[in-house]
Protein backbone atom coordinates (compact mmCIF):
# COMPACT_ATOMS: atom_id res chain seq x y z
CA UNK A 1 0.00 0.00 0.00
CA UNK A 2 1.39 3.41 -1.02
CA UNK A 3 2.44 5.30 2.07
CA UNK A 4 0.04 8.55 2.64
CA UNK A 5 1.61 11.36 1.11
CA UNK A 6 2.14 14.44 3.53
CA UNK A 7 3.78 16.94 1.05
CA UNK A 8 7.05 18.04 2.22
CA UNK A 9 7.05 21.36 -0.13
CA UNK A 10 6.92 24.82 2.10
CA UNK A 11 5.36 26.93 -0.49
CA UNK A 12 3.67 24.93 -3.47
CA UNK A 13 1.55 28.20 -3.83
CA UNK A 14 4.52 30.70 -4.99
CA UNK A 15 7.66 31.21 -6.98
CA UNK A 16 11.63 31.08 -6.08
CA UNK A 17 12.69 34.45 -7.80
CA UNK A 18 15.63 37.30 -6.56
CA UNK A 19 16.00 34.88 -3.20
CA UNK A 20 12.15 35.68 -1.81
CA UNK A 21 9.05 33.29 -2.31
CA UNK A 22 6.82 35.88 -4.39
CA UNK A 23 3.33 35.07 -5.27
CA UNK A 24 2.98 34.37 -9.22
CA UNK A 25 1.19 36.76 -11.65
CA UNK A 26 -1.90 34.56 -11.95
CA UNK A 27 -4.14 32.10 -10.77
CA UNK A 28 -3.10 29.07 -13.05
CA UNK A 29 -1.58 25.69 -10.97
CA UNK A 30 -0.57 22.29 -12.32
CA UNK A 31 -1.84 19.16 -10.58
CA UNK A 32 0.40 16.57 -10.30
CA UNK A 33 -1.03 12.94 -11.11
CA UNK A 34 0.26 10.12 -8.33
CA UNK A 35 1.59 7.65 -10.58
CA UNK A 36 1.09 4.86 -8.45
CA UNK A 37 -3.24 5.37 -8.26
CA UNK A 38 -4.03 7.60 -10.80
CA UNK A 39 -5.17 10.67 -7.92
CA UNK A 40 -3.95 13.89 -7.46
CA UNK A 41 -1.28 14.46 -4.78
CA UNK A 42 0.19 17.62 -5.61
CA UNK A 43 -0.48 21.38 -7.48
CA UNK A 44 1.61 23.92 -7.66
CA UNK A 45 2.13 27.45 -9.08
CA UNK A 46 2.23 27.43 -12.84
CA UNK A 47 4.53 29.82 -14.27
CA UNK A 48 3.05 32.57 -16.96
CA UNK A 49 5.04 35.19 -19.06
CA UNK A 50 5.19 37.86 -16.86
CA UNK A 51 6.68 35.42 -14.37
CA UNK A 52 9.40 34.26 -16.79
CA UNK A 53 10.22 37.95 -17.07
CA UNK A 54 10.75 38.31 -13.69
CA UNK A 55 13.28 35.29 -12.60
CA UNK A 56 15.43 36.11 -15.87
CA UNK A 57 15.08 39.76 -14.46
CA UNK A 58 16.69 38.81 -11.09
CA UNK A 59 19.08 36.33 -12.41
CA UNK A 60 20.62 38.77 -14.78
CA UNK A 61 20.65 41.61 -11.79
CA UNK A 62 22.45 39.21 -9.99
CA UNK A 63 24.95 38.20 -12.83
CA UNK A 64 25.77 41.64 -13.20
CA UNK A 65 25.47 43.64 -10.27
CA UNK A 66 25.41 41.03 -7.81
CA UNK A 67 28.51 39.28 -5.43
CA UNK A 68 28.02 35.30 -7.31
CA UNK A 69 30.87 35.97 -10.04
CA UNK A 70 33.06 37.88 -8.22
CA UNK A 71 33.47 35.68 -5.50
CA UNK A 72 36.64 33.43 -5.70
CA UNK A 73 35.79 30.15 -6.89
CA UNK A 74 36.35 28.65 -3.48
CA UNK A 75 34.00 31.35 -1.38
CA UNK A 76 31.46 29.42 -3.89
CA UNK A 77 32.41 25.79 -3.59
CA UNK A 78 31.71 26.90 0.33
CA UNK A 79 27.82 27.35 -1.20
CA UNK A 80 28.24 24.06 -2.89
CA UNK A 81 29.10 21.69 -0.48
CA UNK A 82 26.45 23.03 2.43
CA UNK A 83 24.35 22.67 -1.05
CA UNK A 84 24.93 18.32 -0.82
CA UNK A 85 24.46 18.98 3.57
CA UNK A 86 20.70 20.78 2.30
CA UNK A 87 20.11 17.67 -0.28
CA UNK A 88 20.91 15.15 1.93
CA UNK A 89 18.62 16.29 4.93
CA UNK A 90 16.29 16.38 1.99
CA UNK A 91 16.34 12.91 1.34
CA UNK A 92 13.20 11.93 2.82
CA UNK A 93 11.62 14.75 0.98
CA UNK A 94 12.59 13.35 -2.22
CA UNK A 95 11.38 9.77 -1.15
CA UNK A 96 8.06 11.34 -0.58
CA UNK A 97 7.38 12.78 -3.90
CA UNK A 98 9.91 10.93 -7.00
CA UNK A 99 8.05 7.79 -6.52
CA UNK A 100 4.70 9.37 -7.03
CA UNK A 101 5.78 11.97 -10.02
CA UNK A 102 8.08 9.31 -12.42
CA UNK A 103 7.36 5.91 -11.29
CA UNK A 104 10.98 5.14 -9.50
CA UNK A 105 11.36 2.99 -7.07
CA UNK A 106 11.07 4.45 -3.34
CA UNK A 107 14.28 2.12 -2.10
CA UNK A 108 16.26 3.94 -5.08
CA UNK A 109 15.56 8.07 -3.99
CA UNK A 110 18.06 8.04 -1.07
CA UNK A 111 20.96 6.48 -3.23
CA UNK A 112 20.02 9.18 -5.76
CA UNK A 113 20.03 12.17 -3.43
CA UNK A 114 23.36 10.56 -2.45
CA UNK A 115 24.82 10.55 -5.69
CA UNK A 116 22.91 13.97 -6.07
CA UNK A 117 25.24 15.83 -2.86
CA UNK A 118 28.47 13.91 -3.92
CA UNK A 119 28.21 15.64 -7.41
CA UNK A 120 28.06 18.70 -5.58
CA UNK A 121 30.93 17.90 -3.63
CA UNK A 122 32.96 17.32 -6.65
CA UNK A 123 32.04 20.30 -8.01
CA UNK A 124 33.44 21.79 -5.08
CA UNK A 125 36.57 20.12 -4.97
CA UNK A 126 37.46 21.96 -8.86
CA UNK A 127 37.86 25.00 -7.15
CA UNK A 128 41.19 24.12 -6.04
CA UNK A 129 41.95 21.96 -9.11
CA UNK A 130 40.61 23.52 -11.91
CA UNK A 131 42.14 25.30 -14.35
CA UNK A 132 40.28 28.78 -14.41
CA UNK A 133 43.09 30.55 -16.02
CA UNK A 134 46.17 28.87 -17.90
CA UNK A 135 49.61 30.74 -18.30
CA UNK A 136 50.27 30.80 -21.84
CA UNK A 137 53.63 32.62 -23.84
CA UNK A 138 51.46 35.74 -26.02
CA UNK A 139 53.45 35.91 -29.83
CA UNK A 140 53.16 39.59 -28.91
CA UNK A 141 53.88 40.99 -25.30
CA UNK A 142 55.13 39.15 -22.77
CA UNK A 143 52.58 37.48 -20.56
CA UNK A 144 49.46 35.36 -21.75
CA UNK A 145 46.16 34.06 -19.79
CA UNK A 146 43.75 31.76 -21.32
CA UNK A 147 40.67 32.77 -18.68
CA UNK A 148 37.61 30.49 -18.52
CA UNK A 149 35.06 33.01 -17.13
CA UNK A 150 31.38 32.39 -16.26
CA UNK A 151 28.74 32.31 -19.50
CA UNK A 152 26.36 34.22 -17.72
CA UNK A 153 22.64 33.91 -16.88
CA UNK A 154 21.80 29.95 -17.48
CA UNK A 155 18.35 29.22 -18.61
CA UNK A 156 18.14 25.08 -16.61
CA UNK A 157 15.52 23.27 -18.08
CA UNK A 158 15.25 19.62 -16.68
CA UNK A 159 13.33 16.79 -17.26
CA UNK A 160 10.81 14.32 -15.20
CA UNK A 161 12.54 11.08 -14.99
CA UNK A 162 15.21 12.32 -12.75
CA UNK A 163 14.76 15.65 -11.77
CA UNK A 164 16.93 15.63 -9.14
CA UNK A 165 20.07 14.23 -11.25
CA UNK A 166 19.36 16.10 -13.65
CA UNK A 167 18.88 19.52 -11.80
CA UNK A 168 22.41 18.34 -9.97
CA UNK A 169 24.48 17.98 -13.45
CA UNK A 170 23.39 21.73 -14.38
CA UNK A 171 23.43 23.62 -11.04
CA UNK A 172 26.32 22.05 -9.63
CA UNK A 173 28.94 22.91 -12.53
CA UNK A 174 26.52 26.25 -13.49
CA UNK A 175 27.53 27.54 -9.83
CA UNK A 176 30.93 26.80 -9.07
CA UNK A 177 31.65 28.41 -12.72
CA UNK A 178 30.01 31.85 -11.29
CA UNK A 179 26.93 31.56 -13.43
CA UNK A 180 23.40 33.02 -11.95
CA UNK A 181 20.61 30.54 -12.60
CA UNK A 182 16.70 29.92 -13.35
CA UNK A 183 15.81 26.51 -12.90
CA UNK A 184 12.82 25.53 -14.87
CA UNK A 185 10.99 22.52 -13.72
CA UNK A 186 8.37 20.02 -15.40
CA UNK A 187 5.16 20.42 -15.05
CA UNK A 188 5.06 16.21 -14.37
CA UNK A 189 7.42 16.45 -10.99
CA UNK A 190 7.81 20.03 -9.93
CA UNK A 191 8.39 19.03 -6.58
CA UNK A 192 12.21 18.34 -6.81
CA UNK A 193 12.87 21.88 -8.08
CA UNK A 194 10.91 23.49 -5.11
CA UNK A 195 13.10 21.35 -3.17
CA UNK A 196 16.16 23.05 -4.39
CA UNK A 197 15.05 26.55 -4.10
CA UNK A 198 13.84 25.52 -0.13
CA UNK A 199 17.58 24.29 0.36
CA UNK A 200 19.06 27.41 -1.81
CA UNK A 201 17.16 29.55 0.68
CA UNK A 202 18.23 27.79 3.87
CA UNK A 203 22.18 27.85 2.67
CA UNK A 204 22.10 31.85 1.91
CA UNK A 205 22.43 31.85 -1.67
CA UNK A 206 22.61 35.37 -2.88
CA UNK A 207 19.25 36.58 -4.21
CA UNK A 208 18.86 35.83 -7.71
CA UNK A 209 21.41 33.10 -8.06
CA UNK A 210 19.14 30.53 -8.73
CA UNK A 211 15.40 31.25 -9.30
CA UNK A 212 12.98 28.11 -9.85
CA UNK A 213 9.45 28.34 -12.00
CA UNK A 214 7.44 25.36 -13.40
CA UNK A 215 5.65 26.21 -16.82
CA UNK A 216 4.89 24.31 -19.69
CA UNK A 217 6.62 24.44 -23.44
CA UNK A 218 4.71 27.61 -24.87
CA UNK A 219 5.93 29.54 -21.72
CA UNK A 220 9.20 28.15 -21.28
CA UNK A 221 10.20 29.04 -24.71
CA UNK A 222 10.29 32.27 -23.69
CA UNK A 223 12.80 31.35 -21.48
CA UNK A 224 14.71 30.25 -24.02
CA UNK A 225 14.02 33.28 -26.66
CA UNK A 226 14.90 35.85 -23.72
CA UNK A 227 18.60 37.55 -25.21
CA UNK A 228 19.26 38.41 -21.54
CA UNK A 229 19.80 34.42 -21.04
CA UNK A 230 23.05 33.64 -22.34
CA UNK A 231 23.02 29.72 -22.11
CA UNK A 232 20.64 27.43 -22.27
CA UNK A 233 21.20 23.72 -20.84
CA UNK A 234 18.21 21.19 -21.93
CA UNK A 235 17.75 17.55 -21.32
CA UNK A 236 14.77 15.80 -22.96
CA UNK A 237 13.39 14.70 -26.17
CA UNK A 238 15.03 14.78 -29.41
CA UNK A 239 12.07 17.03 -30.93
CA UNK A 240 12.10 19.52 -28.52
CA UNK A 241 16.03 20.35 -28.18
CA UNK A 242 15.91 20.58 -31.91
CA UNK A 243 13.54 23.44 -31.37
CA UNK A 244 15.94 24.63 -28.60
CA UNK A 245 18.94 24.45 -31.05
CA UNK A 246 16.81 26.41 -33.67
CA UNK A 247 16.33 29.22 -31.63
CA UNK A 248 19.54 29.53 -29.85
CA UNK A 249 21.30 29.53 -33.15
CA UNK A 250 18.99 32.47 -34.49
CA UNK A 251 20.12 34.41 -31.40
CA UNK A 252 23.68 32.59 -31.01
CA UNK A 253 22.78 32.02 -27.27
CA UNK A 254 24.94 29.25 -26.07
CA UNK A 255 23.72 25.89 -25.85
CA UNK A 256 23.94 22.35 -24.55
CA UNK A 257 20.99 19.48 -25.03
CA UNK A 258 21.06 15.96 -23.87
CA UNK A 259 18.60 14.55 -25.53
CA UNK A 260 17.03 11.05 -26.58
CA UNK A 261 18.22 7.42 -27.68
CA UNK A 262 17.23 4.38 -29.25
CA UNK A 263 20.65 2.80 -27.34
CA UNK A 264 21.94 -0.95 -28.63
CA UNK A 265 23.71 -3.76 -26.78
CA UNK A 266 25.88 -5.65 -28.99
CA UNK A 267 25.83 -9.36 -28.14
CA UNK A 268 29.56 -10.80 -30.10
CA UNK A 269 29.51 -14.91 -30.35
CA UNK A 270 31.55 -15.08 -27.37
CA UNK A 271 29.12 -13.40 -24.68
CA UNK A 272 28.00 -14.77 -21.94
CA UNK A 273 24.16 -15.33 -22.47
CA UNK A 274 22.85 -16.05 -19.01
CA UNK A 275 24.86 -12.69 -17.48
CA UNK A 276 23.77 -10.84 -20.52
CA UNK A 277 20.36 -11.30 -20.07
CA UNK A 278 20.55 -10.38 -16.16
CA UNK A 279 22.33 -7.42 -16.67
CA UNK A 280 19.89 -6.20 -19.38
CA UNK A 281 16.88 -6.78 -17.60
CA UNK A 282 17.87 -5.72 -14.64
CA UNK A 283 18.91 -2.78 -15.92
CA UNK A 284 15.76 -2.04 -18.26
CA UNK A 285 13.81 -1.92 -14.52
CA UNK A 286 15.57 1.76 -13.83
CA UNK A 287 12.83 4.10 -13.35
CA UNK A 288 10.71 1.75 -15.64
CA UNK A 289 12.50 1.76 -18.48
CA UNK A 290 11.81 6.13 -18.38
CA UNK A 291 15.80 6.22 -19.15
CA UNK A 292 17.52 7.75 -22.19
CA UNK A 293 20.30 5.51 -22.23
CA UNK A 294 18.02 2.71 -21.70
CA UNK A 295 20.37 -0.33 -24.10
CA UNK A 296 16.41 -1.20 -25.79
CA UNK A 297 17.52 -2.52 -28.96
CA UNK A 298 19.79 -5.59 -28.29
CA UNK A 299 21.95 -7.25 -31.13
CA UNK A 300 22.38 -10.63 -31.55
CA UNK A 301 23.88 -13.07 -33.52
CA UNK A 302 21.07 -15.02 -35.69
CA UNK A 303 22.57 -18.23 -34.51
CA UNK A 304 22.45 -17.30 -30.43
CA UNK A 305 18.88 -15.02 -31.18
CA UNK A 306 16.48 -17.88 -30.17
CA UNK A 307 18.25 -19.47 -27.06
CA UNK A 308 18.96 -15.59 -26.11
CA UNK A 309 14.98 -14.48 -26.25
CA UNK A 310 14.21 -17.35 -23.92
CA UNK A 311 16.74 -16.63 -21.31
CA UNK A 312 16.09 -12.71 -21.86
CA UNK A 313 12.31 -13.67 -21.50
CA UNK A 314 12.54 -15.85 -18.66
CA UNK A 315 14.95 -13.28 -16.42
CA UNK A 316 12.46 -10.25 -17.64
CA UNK A 317 9.42 -12.15 -16.80
CA UNK A 318 10.83 -12.30 -13.36
CA UNK A 319 10.66 -8.81 -12.58
CA UNK A 320 8.34 -8.20 -9.59
CA UNK A 321 6.47 -4.78 -10.87
CA UNK A 322 4.56 -3.03 -8.08
CA UNK A 323 4.35 -0.18 -5.79
CA UNK A 324 7.31 1.76 -5.71
CA UNK A 325 6.71 2.05 -1.94
CA UNK A 326 6.89 -1.93 -1.38
CA UNK A 327 10.34 -2.72 -1.06
CA UNK A 328 9.64 -6.33 -2.99
CA UNK A 329 9.10 -4.17 -6.11
CA UNK A 330 11.46 -4.52 -9.00
CA UNK A 331 9.94 -1.82 -10.90
CA UNK A 332 7.25 0.66 -10.56
CA UNK A 333 4.68 2.43 -13.22
CA UNK A 334 5.00 4.69 -15.93
CA UNK A 335 5.00 8.61 -14.91
CA UNK A 336 1.79 9.54 -16.33
CA UNK A 337 -1.32 8.67 -18.44
CA UNK A 338 0.32 9.82 -21.48
CA UNK A 339 3.13 7.78 -20.91
CA UNK A 340 1.53 4.89 -20.08
CA UNK A 341 -0.47 5.49 -23.39
CA UNK A 342 2.19 5.94 -25.35
CA UNK A 343 4.12 3.03 -24.48
CA UNK A 344 1.09 0.72 -25.30
CA UNK A 345 0.91 2.29 -28.46
CA UNK A 346 4.45 1.23 -29.48
CA UNK A 347 3.14 -2.28 -28.35
CA UNK A 348 0.50 -2.55 -30.46
CA UNK A 349 2.55 -0.98 -33.52
CA UNK A 350 5.17 -3.99 -33.04
CA UNK A 351 2.65 -6.41 -33.20
CA UNK A 352 1.20 -4.94 -36.51
CA UNK A 353 5.24 -4.65 -37.74
CA UNK A 354 5.39 -8.55 -37.49
CA UNK A 355 7.65 -8.73 -34.52
CA UNK A 356 7.05 -11.77 -31.98
CA UNK A 357 5.82 -10.63 -28.21
CA UNK A 358 7.40 -12.79 -26.25
CA UNK A 359 6.19 -11.88 -22.99
CA UNK A 360 4.64 -8.57 -21.22
CA UNK A 361 2.49 -6.67 -23.42
CA UNK A 362 -0.09 -5.08 -21.40
CA UNK A 363 -1.11 -4.42 -17.42
CA UNK A 364 0.73 -6.85 -15.10
CA UNK A 365 -2.17 -8.84 -13.69
CA UNK A 366 -3.76 -7.60 -10.15
CA UNK A 367 -2.37 -3.73 -10.84
CA UNK A 368 -5.63 -2.27 -11.98
CA UNK A 369 -4.95 0.91 -10.97
CA UNK A 370 -1.64 2.98 -11.66
CA UNK A 371 0.69 3.32 -15.31
CA UNK A 372 2.17 -0.06 -14.72
CA UNK A 373 2.88 -2.13 -17.64
CA UNK A 374 4.71 -5.59 -18.09
CA UNK A 375 8.22 -5.92 -18.48
CA UNK A 376 7.99 -6.56 -22.14
CA UNK A 377 10.38 -8.58 -24.99
CA UNK A 378 10.21 -8.57 -28.82
CA UNK A 379 11.65 -11.13 -30.90
CA UNK A 380 12.90 -11.53 -34.25
CA UNK A 381 12.63 -7.38 -34.62
CA UNK A 382 13.29 -5.97 -38.23
CA UNK A 383 15.57 -3.05 -37.06
CA UNK A 384 14.07 -0.92 -39.86
CA UNK A 385 10.46 -0.78 -38.20
CA UNK A 386 9.29 1.52 -35.33
CA UNK A 387 9.84 -0.03 -32.14
CA UNK A 388 13.29 -0.52 -33.11
CA UNK A 389 14.13 3.31 -34.51
CA UNK A 390 11.97 5.15 -31.94
CA UNK A 391 12.47 5.78 -28.59
CA UNK A 392 9.79 4.23 -26.39
CA UNK A 393 10.63 5.06 -23.04
CA UNK A 394 8.97 2.38 -21.35
CA UNK A 395 10.15 -1.60 -20.18
CA UNK A 396 10.53 -2.53 -23.57
CA UNK A 397 12.94 -4.90 -25.23
CA UNK A 398 13.33 -5.56 -28.92
CA UNK A 399 16.26 -8.54 -29.93
CA UNK A 400 17.53 -8.05 -33.39
CA UNK A 401 19.12 -10.74 -35.15
CA UNK A 402 22.66 -10.10 -37.07
CA UNK A 403 24.42 -12.21 -39.77
CA UNK A 404 27.95 -11.17 -38.29
CA UNK A 405 29.80 -8.71 -36.58
CA UNK A 406 30.17 -6.56 -39.09
CA UNK A 407 26.11 -6.53 -39.76
CA UNK A 408 25.67 -6.07 -35.97
CA UNK A 409 27.81 -2.88 -35.42
CA UNK A 410 25.93 -1.84 -38.80
CA UNK A 411 22.96 -2.19 -37.12
CA UNK A 412 23.74 -0.59 -33.89
CA UNK A 413 25.14 2.78 -36.08
CA UNK A 414 21.26 2.49 -37.70
CA UNK A 415 19.40 4.79 -35.99
CA UNK A 416 19.59 8.80 -35.88
CA UNK A 417 20.87 8.35 -32.01
CA UNK A 418 23.93 7.66 -30.73
CA UNK A 419 23.66 8.31 -26.86
CA UNK A 420 24.93 5.03 -25.50
CA UNK A 421 25.69 1.04 -25.92
CA UNK A 422 27.25 -2.02 -24.89
CA UNK A 423 29.18 -4.52 -26.09
CA UNK A 424 29.28 -8.40 -24.15
CA UNK A 425 31.78 -10.52 -24.55
CA UNK A 426 34.44 -12.07 -22.52
CA UNK A 427 37.32 -10.29 -24.39
CA UNK A 428 38.46 -6.80 -23.23
CA UNK A 429 40.14 -6.12 -26.61
CA UNK A 430 37.41 -6.98 -28.62
CA UNK A 431 35.10 -4.88 -26.57
CA UNK A 432 37.41 -2.09 -27.20
CA UNK A 433 37.88 -2.49 -30.62
CA UNK A 434 34.17 -2.34 -31.32
CA UNK A 435 33.26 0.12 -28.81
CA UNK A 436 35.63 2.44 -31.36
CA UNK A 437 33.46 1.74 -34.20
CA UNK A 438 30.58 2.53 -32.65
CA UNK A 439 28.65 5.70 -32.69
CA UNK A 440 27.39 6.69 -29.15
CA UNK A 441 28.55 9.01 -26.74
CA UNK A 442 29.42 6.16 -23.99
CA UNK A 443 30.14 2.47 -24.86
CA UNK A 444 30.04 0.21 -21.38
CA UNK A 445 30.89 -3.74 -21.49
CA UNK A 446 28.99 -6.48 -20.56
CA UNK A 447 26.56 -3.95 -19.08
CA UNK A 448 25.03 -0.73 -18.71
CA UNK A 449 27.24 2.02 -18.18
CA UNK A 450 26.99 5.70 -17.16
CA UNK A 451 29.32 8.03 -15.92
CA UNK A 452 28.69 11.17 -15.07
CA UNK A 453 31.98 11.89 -13.22
CA UNK A 454 33.81 11.39 -16.52
CA UNK A 455 31.52 12.62 -19.07
CA UNK A 456 27.77 12.13 -20.64
CA UNK A 457 26.09 12.76 -24.10
CA UNK A 458 25.40 11.86 -27.29
CA UNK A 459 26.49 11.97 -30.75
CA UNK A 460 24.04 12.47 -34.00
CA UNK A 461 20.51 13.52 -32.70
CA UNK A 462 21.02 12.44 -28.53
CA UNK A 463 22.44 16.24 -27.97
CA UNK A 464 25.55 18.49 -28.49
CA UNK A 465 27.61 18.85 -25.74
CA UNK A 466 28.83 17.02 -22.29
CA UNK A 467 27.40 17.00 -18.33
CA UNK A 468 29.61 15.66 -15.71
CA UNK A 469 33.35 15.72 -14.48
CA UNK A 470 35.13 18.52 -15.76
CA UNK A 471 34.03 18.72 -19.32
CA UNK A 472 30.91 20.46 -17.86
CA UNK A 473 32.73 23.03 -16.44
CA UNK A 474 33.59 24.30 -19.59
CA UNK A 475 30.16 24.34 -20.89
CA UNK A 476 29.25 27.19 -18.20
CA UNK A 477 32.37 29.22 -19.05
CA UNK A 478 33.55 31.26 -21.67
CA UNK A 479 37.23 31.61 -22.54
CA UNK A 480 39.17 34.71 -22.80
CA UNK A 481 42.74 35.26 -24.01
CA UNK A 482 44.54 38.09 -21.85
CA UNK A 483 47.57 39.57 -23.25
CA UNK A 484 50.02 41.77 -21.06
CA UNK A 485 52.95 43.23 -21.02
CA UNK A 486 53.89 42.17 -17.35
CA UNK A 487 52.95 39.35 -14.87
CA UNK A 488 49.91 40.13 -12.61
CA UNK A 489 51.33 40.29 -8.66
CA UNK A 490 49.69 36.77 -8.03
CA UNK A 491 52.01 35.67 -10.85
CA UNK A 492 55.09 37.15 -9.47
CA UNK A 493 55.16 35.64 -6.43
CA UNK A 494 54.28 39.06 -4.73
Amino acid sequence: MTTTFDGPLHHPDRLFIGGEWVSPSSSSTITVIDSTNERPFLTIVEAQPADIDRAVAAAREAFDHGPWPRMTHQQRAAHLRAFAEGLRRRSADVGQVWPRESGGLHSMSAFNVERAAKEFEFYAGLADTYAFEEVHTPSAGEFGLLVREPVGVVGAIIPWNGPVSSLTHKVAPALLAGCTIILKSPPEAPAEGYLAAEIAEEVGLPPGVLNVVTADREVSELLVRDPRVDKISFTGSTVAGRKIGAICGERMARYTAELGGKSAALLLADADLEQAARSLAAAECAISGQVCASLTRIVVPRQLHDRFVDLLADAFGQVVVGDPYDDASQMGPLASERQFERVNGYIAKGLLDGARLVIGGGRPQGLDRGYYVAPTVFAGVDNSTTIAQEEIFGPVLSVIPADDETDAVRIVNDSVYGLNAAVFTRDVDRARAVAGQIRTGTVGHNSYRADFGIAFGGFKQSGIGREGGTEAIRLYTEMKTVILDGKPARYRGA
